[in-house]
Protein backbone atom coordinates (compact mmCIF):
# COMPACT_ATOMS: atom_id res chain seq x y z
CA UNK A 1 0.00 0.00 0.00
CA UNK A 2 2.85 2.37 0.74
CA UNK A 3 6.57 2.29 0.56
CA UNK A 4 8.95 3.75 3.08
CA UNK A 5 11.29 5.91 1.08
CA UNK A 6 13.41 7.97 3.44
CA UNK A 7 15.83 9.84 1.23
CA UNK A 8 17.15 13.36 0.92
CA UNK A 9 16.05 15.47 -2.03
CA UNK A 10 19.00 17.00 -3.85
CA UNK A 11 19.95 20.50 -2.62
CA UNK A 12 16.96 20.64 -0.28
CA UNK A 13 16.75 20.16 3.47
CA UNK A 14 13.89 17.67 3.37
CA UNK A 15 13.35 13.95 3.32
CA UNK A 16 10.74 11.83 1.60
CA UNK A 17 9.31 9.66 4.37
CA UNK A 18 6.50 7.74 2.64
CA UNK A 19 5.08 7.20 -0.81
CA UNK A 20 1.68 5.86 -1.74
CA UNK A 21 0.21 5.25 -5.16
CA UNK A 22 -0.65 8.93 -5.68
CA UNK A 23 1.13 10.77 -2.89
CA UNK A 24 4.50 11.61 -1.42
CA UNK A 25 4.82 12.52 2.28
CA UNK A 26 7.94 14.44 3.15
CA UNK A 27 9.47 16.69 5.76
CA UNK A 28 9.10 20.41 5.23
CA UNK A 29 11.69 23.13 4.77
CA UNK A 30 11.51 26.88 4.44
CA UNK A 31 10.67 26.65 0.72
CA UNK A 32 7.25 25.34 1.86
CA UNK A 33 6.46 28.53 3.79
CA UNK A 34 3.98 29.96 1.23
CA UNK A 35 1.98 26.73 1.19
CA UNK A 36 2.03 26.48 4.99
CA UNK A 37 0.92 30.10 5.34
CA UNK A 38 -2.00 29.44 2.98
CA UNK A 39 -3.03 26.24 4.78
CA UNK A 40 -2.98 27.56 8.35
CA UNK A 41 -4.92 30.67 7.34
CA UNK A 42 -7.64 28.78 5.50
CA UNK A 43 -10.97 29.34 7.29
CA UNK A 44 -11.57 25.58 7.49
CA UNK A 45 -8.22 25.07 9.24
CA UNK A 46 -8.92 27.86 11.70
CA UNK A 47 -12.45 26.58 12.38
CA UNK A 48 -11.53 22.91 12.82
CA UNK A 49 -8.03 23.12 14.29
CA UNK A 50 -7.08 26.60 15.52
CA UNK A 51 -5.74 29.98 14.56
CA UNK A 52 -1.97 29.64 14.81
CA UNK A 53 -1.46 33.39 14.41
CA UNK A 54 0.88 32.91 11.45
CA UNK A 55 0.37 35.91 9.18
CA UNK A 56 3.48 36.23 7.01
CA UNK A 57 6.20 34.15 5.35
CA UNK A 58 8.72 34.77 8.12
CA UNK A 59 6.28 33.44 10.74
CA UNK A 60 5.60 30.42 8.50
CA UNK A 61 9.33 29.71 8.11
CA UNK A 62 9.82 29.90 11.90
CA UNK A 63 6.85 27.58 12.49
CA UNK A 64 8.24 25.06 10.01
CA UNK A 65 11.62 25.18 11.77
CA UNK A 66 10.39 24.93 15.36
CA UNK A 67 7.15 23.02 14.88
CA UNK A 68 8.17 20.56 12.21
CA UNK A 69 11.92 20.30 11.55
CA UNK A 70 12.95 20.47 15.21
CA UNK A 71 10.22 18.00 16.20
CA UNK A 72 11.29 15.60 13.43
CA UNK A 73 14.90 15.76 14.64
CA UNK A 74 13.92 15.27 18.29
CA UNK A 75 11.06 12.74 18.03
CA UNK A 76 11.78 10.95 14.73
CA UNK A 77 8.35 11.92 13.37
CA UNK A 78 6.29 15.02 12.66
CA UNK A 79 3.53 16.29 10.44
CA UNK A 80 4.58 15.74 6.83
CA UNK A 81 3.79 17.75 3.77
CA UNK A 82 1.57 15.75 1.43
CA UNK A 83 2.17 16.33 -2.26
CA UNK A 84 0.67 14.73 -5.34
CA UNK A 85 3.13 12.68 -7.38
CA UNK A 86 1.46 13.60 -10.65
CA UNK A 87 2.30 17.31 -10.41
CA UNK A 88 4.24 17.85 -7.16
CA UNK A 89 1.51 20.14 -5.77
CA UNK A 90 1.42 20.46 -2.00
CA UNK A 91 -2.11 19.60 -0.90
CA UNK A 92 -1.96 19.23 2.88
CA UNK A 93 -0.26 17.83 5.95
CA UNK A 94 -0.50 14.40 7.53
CA UNK A 95 1.63 12.81 10.19
CA UNK A 96 2.21 12.27 13.87
CA UNK A 97 2.17 14.69 16.79
CA UNK A 98 3.09 14.29 20.45
CA UNK A 99 0.86 16.77 22.24
CA UNK A 100 1.69 17.47 25.88
CA UNK A 101 -2.01 17.15 26.74
CA UNK A 102 -2.23 13.57 25.44
CA UNK A 103 -0.49 10.49 26.77
CA UNK A 104 -0.16 8.85 23.34
CA UNK A 105 0.97 9.97 19.90
CA UNK A 106 -1.73 11.59 17.78
CA UNK A 107 -2.36 11.29 14.05
CA UNK A 108 -3.08 14.70 12.59
CA UNK A 109 -3.93 16.07 9.16
CA UNK A 110 -5.16 19.13 7.33
CA UNK A 111 -5.81 19.69 3.63
CA UNK A 112 -6.57 22.64 1.43
CA UNK A 113 -10.31 22.61 0.62
CA UNK A 114 -9.79 22.06 -3.11
CA UNK A 115 -8.15 18.71 -2.36
CA UNK A 116 -10.81 17.25 -0.08
CA UNK A 117 -13.27 14.63 -1.29
CA UNK A 118 -10.66 12.85 -3.42
CA UNK A 119 -9.55 10.25 -0.82
CA UNK A 120 -6.10 11.85 -0.42
CA UNK A 121 -6.55 12.17 3.35
CA UNK A 122 -7.57 8.52 3.59
CA UNK A 123 -4.64 7.34 1.47
CA UNK A 124 -2.07 9.38 3.40
CA UNK A 125 -3.67 8.54 6.75
CA UNK A 126 -3.50 4.79 6.16
CA UNK A 127 0.17 5.10 5.20
CA UNK A 128 0.93 7.08 8.36
CA UNK A 129 -0.91 4.54 10.52
CA UNK A 130 1.07 1.68 8.94
CA UNK A 131 4.30 3.68 9.40
CA UNK A 132 3.49 4.25 13.09
CA UNK A 133 2.80 0.56 13.62
CA UNK A 134 5.45 -1.06 11.44
CA UNK A 135 8.36 1.40 11.54
CA UNK A 136 7.93 3.27 14.82
CA UNK A 137 6.58 0.15 16.58
CA UNK A 138 3.79 2.07 18.30
CA UNK A 139 1.05 -0.02 19.91
CA UNK A 140 -1.59 2.71 19.86
CA UNK A 141 -2.46 5.94 18.05
CA UNK A 142 -4.98 8.54 19.14
CA UNK A 143 -6.72 11.42 17.40
CA UNK A 144 -8.88 14.37 18.35
CA UNK A 145 -11.47 16.32 16.40
CA UNK A 146 -13.68 19.30 16.98
CA UNK A 147 -17.19 18.06 17.85
CA UNK A 148 -18.63 19.74 14.73
CA UNK A 149 -16.02 18.26 12.32
CA UNK A 150 -18.12 15.38 11.00
CA UNK A 151 -15.92 14.84 7.92
CA UNK A 152 -12.84 14.30 10.07
CA UNK A 153 -14.76 11.98 12.39
CA UNK A 154 -15.91 9.88 9.42
CA UNK A 155 -12.34 9.72 8.11
CA UNK A 156 -10.94 8.55 11.45
CA UNK A 157 -13.58 5.83 11.68
CA UNK A 158 -12.89 4.73 8.09
CA UNK A 159 -9.17 4.49 8.91
CA UNK A 160 -9.96 2.11 11.78
CA UNK A 161 -9.91 4.41 14.81
CA UNK A 162 -12.75 4.14 17.32
CA UNK A 163 -14.53 6.89 19.20
CA UNK A 164 -13.70 6.68 22.91
CA UNK A 165 -15.18 9.78 24.54
CA UNK A 166 -15.51 13.52 24.50
CA UNK A 167 -12.81 15.18 26.61
CA UNK A 168 -12.10 18.66 27.95
CA UNK A 169 -9.47 20.51 25.93
CA UNK A 170 -7.72 23.85 25.96
CA UNK A 171 -9.65 26.85 27.24
CA UNK A 172 -12.64 24.75 28.26
CA UNK A 173 -13.36 23.47 24.76
CA UNK A 174 -14.33 19.87 24.21
CA UNK A 175 -12.93 17.53 21.58
CA UNK A 176 -13.85 14.04 20.47
CA UNK A 177 -11.14 11.51 21.32
CA UNK A 178 -10.42 8.46 19.12
CA UNK A 179 -7.89 5.65 19.27
CA UNK A 180 -6.62 2.58 17.47
CA UNK A 181 -4.61 -0.20 19.08
CA UNK A 182 -2.30 -2.48 17.12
Amino acid sequence: MFSRQIRREKNLDREIILETERLRLRTMDESDAAFYLQLVNDPTFIDNIRDKGIRNLEDAKKAIQTGHQDVQAKMGFSLYLVERKIDGNAIGLCGLVKRPELEDIDIGYAYLPEFTGQAYAYEAGLAVIAYAKDHLKLTKLVAITSPHNIASEKLLLKMGLHFVQTIAWNEGKEVKFFQIQF
